[in-house]
């Protein structure tokens, strides 16, 4: 169903997408970002998932900026691996290539930004930094209560896991004191309850993340 395309940064920095496209007329794009994993098989399972419902869906390989291909999966030595690579990309160059991401997705309509991990915070951050995007949802972002003090400047929802041992419930009620404008919701579930190849995977709150995001998305991109 997908396949892949180079994409051009602000900065010249060229980076690969995935990109999985429906059968029919797009009812729009969307920029899925990536967990601190690459655009692994599960991103690019999320990718083909959307394309299915309808939705042209542009993953970028974030990681290309310090290491091509990285296709990494959920035990602990690529855990290590996956955070070491995401401290050596600057925010400005993730932002500047999911900002490539959303240009190429313009192509399909309206633009809509859904990020986990790594890059839930990315697409909240898209959504206070960025241009051209209509609608964002970030899953379990662990640097959003940092950034919280910025305003999204499109509609913005959140989902988070109350047992995420990496984000504390008083990071998450941080975000909500800052941000009354933003829907946030709880589930009862770990970091990581939406990859269904994490053991932390939750299928009754993933189902209903889901559930919300798509209903957000047909609301504002169709």
């Amino acid at each position: 169903m997908g396949q892949t395309v180079s994409l051009t940064a602000k900065d010249g920095h060229r980076l690969d997408a995935y990109v999985a496209t429906p059968a029919g007329k797009p009812k729009g794009g969307l920029v899925v970002i990536q967990e601190i994993f690459g655009a692994n098989r599960h991103i690019r399972n999320v990718a083909d998932r959307f394309a299915a419902m309808g939705y042209a869906a542009v993953a970028p390989a974030l990681f290309d900026r310090v290491q091509k291909s990285v296709d990494l999966g959920y035990d602990p030595e690529s855990i290590a691996k996956g955070r070491a690579l995401r401290e050596k990309v600057s925010m400005d160059g993730s932002l500047a290539d999911v900002q490539a991401a959303i240009d190429y997705a313009k192509q399909f309509g309206k633009v809509g930004v859904v990020g986990y991990c790594w890059g839930g915070s990315l697409a909240f951050l898209a959504a206070t930094r960025l241009n051209g995007a209509t609608a964002a949802v970030g899953y379990y972002g662990g640097m959003i209560a940092g950034h919280a003090g910025e305003k999204p400047k499109i509609p913005t929802i959140l989902h988070f896991g109350d047992k995420d041992q990496s984000i504390p419930m008083s990071d998450i009620e941080k975000v909500k004191q800052a941000r009354p404008e933003v829907p946030i919701y709880v589930y009862s579930a770990g970091h990581g309850f939406s990859c269904d190849e994490r053991g932390a995977f939750d299928k009754t709150a993933h189902e209903q993340a889901l559930q919300r995001t798509v209903a957000f998305f047909k609301q504002h991109i169709g």
